[in-house]
């Protein structure tokens, strides 16, 4: 197949990313999104973008694009900090700065970095086609069917739709996305100069984690721009507008626990009284992270329940695949979905573009794809049941682990290198 048609339905960050390589390698490729709009996704929190997030994107964006990425990257730093809800320090985890911008780990804005990853792509990325079937055709070509009543033909179908993918439910319909029994609320405390003060300096310095006594945990980390802007001619003509996520900087928070713990009609609320719940479900801890919560925007404040996908077993290879969160959807405990997204799109880009039998490319891709796809998957749900773990003693345990490792540097190497 000298030139293959390839169809990405979805564009969101790793279906952008795969898109962005294909096409400057001049391959012929279609994004059907079905945001009316680029502007009609304008939620979503920071993003940590780590050295295979940061290789996907160099190597799949042009020049220029990688260095409004770079440009546009958070300032805060990335020490990862563990705390008690008492704001005692548990133990600091340092994460020095490689030299080379794509060994670095990164902090950017969901709204922004998406901005980045559509530009240069009109033409490319097709909005308003929502998905709802294929049928295959006898000369090997997939036929898309859309809700408008338009269809499209493609070699290559690559699925990047999200964790509900409409493609995957017909392709692999026994490959099941499951609820974790775990509902977070989210929300972002905005960093000013005035702000600033009203908190601890460990939750604008860096990330961290909060880890109460049992059945419950608080994740924090800032997000702040600087003066950096979306360079000149990078983005829509809209980026002065909501495109591009400008603000001085927050601090993003997300307090989790159990289903049962919160009150049952959790999933009617509005912000205000989510943001009420969560101040009455952390009465007695420390008045910074109280702070963080009964101070954010409501306009911020949402509800995620916490869903993740069920590895399954190896498939026969075909014109049509999968990457991201339409295949191995993870729960957000380790921060690690997107960058496992980008990673796919880096081997799925090289995989199309690298010559020979396009089925036995996308055979290995997939044979990678699965082996660390469904790894993190695994070991973010061992992490979101941790998160909301019940047994106080298995708290305590960790927390005089996590004192140790502060104590002894060997071991604090040994288990957080």
């Amino acid at each position: 197949m000298t030139n293959p048609r390839v169809a990405i339905i979805g564009g969101g960050i790793g279906g952008l990313c795969l898109a962005q390589g294909l096409h400057g390698a001049g391959v012929d490729v279609t994004v059907y999104e079905r945001d009316r709009t680029p502007g009609d996704r304008l939620q979503g929190y920071r993003v940590h973008i780590d050295p295979d997030g940061a290789h996907a994107l160099r190597d799949c964006l042009p020049a220029e694009l990688w260095e409004a990425f770079l440009a546009t990257a958070g300032t805060s730093g990335q020490d990862f900090g563990f705390l008690t809800e008492r704001m005692a320090p548990l133990l600091l985890l340092e994460t020095p700065q490689a030299t080379d911008p794509v060994d670095s780990h990164q902090s950017v804005s969901r709204i922004t970095l998406r901005q980045v990853l559509l530009s240069g792509l009109t033409g490319v990325v097709r909005f308003g086609k929502t998905y709802e079937r294929y049928t295959r055709e006898a000369d090997g070509t997939v036929t898309l069917h859309f809700a408008d009543g338009s269809t499209a033909t493609a070699d290559i179908v690559v699925a990047a739709d999200g964790g509900n993918s409409r493609v995957r439910r017909q392709y692999l319909p026994h490959a099941q996305r499951i609820d974790t029994g775990i509902v977070t609320v989210a929300g972002k405390f905005p960093l000013t100069g005035e702000t600033r003060g009203l908190i601890a300096d460990r939750l604008w310095k860096g990330p961290n984690m909060v880890i109460p006594q049992r059945g419950c945990g608080m994740f924090t980390a800032p997000h702040e721009l600087g003066d950096s802007v979306l360079p000149s001619g990078i983005g829509s003509t809209e980026r002065e507008g909501a495109l591009y996520d400008n603000t001085a900087g927050y601090v993003m928070w997300a307090y989790g626990a159990a289903d049962g713990r919160f009150p049952g009609d959790i999933a009617e609320m509005g912000a205000d009284r989510l943001k009420e719940t969560v101040a009455r479900m952390t009465a007695g801890w420390h008045p910074d992270l109280r702070t963080l919560v009964t101070l954010a925007d409501p306009d911020t404040v949402s509800l995620l329940p916490i869903r993740t996908s069920v590895p399954i077993d190896p498939w026969p290879a075909t014109n049509i695949t999968l990457l991201g969160d339409a295949i191995h959807s993870m729960t957000p405990m380790r921060g690690i979905g997107a960058n496992i997204a980008l990673r796919d799109a880096r081997l799925l880009f090289l995989a199309i573009t690298g010559g020979g039998d396009v089925i036995e490319a996308i055979a290995g891709y997939e044979t990678q794809m699965r082996e660390y796809g469904f790894a993190a998957v695994r070991e973010s749900l061992k992490a979101a049941r941790q998160f909301v773990d019940e047994n106080a003693m298995a708290r305590i345990g960790f927390k005089t682990f996590l004192r140790a490792a502060g104590r002894f540097p060997a071991l604090k190497q040994r288990a957080f290198s």
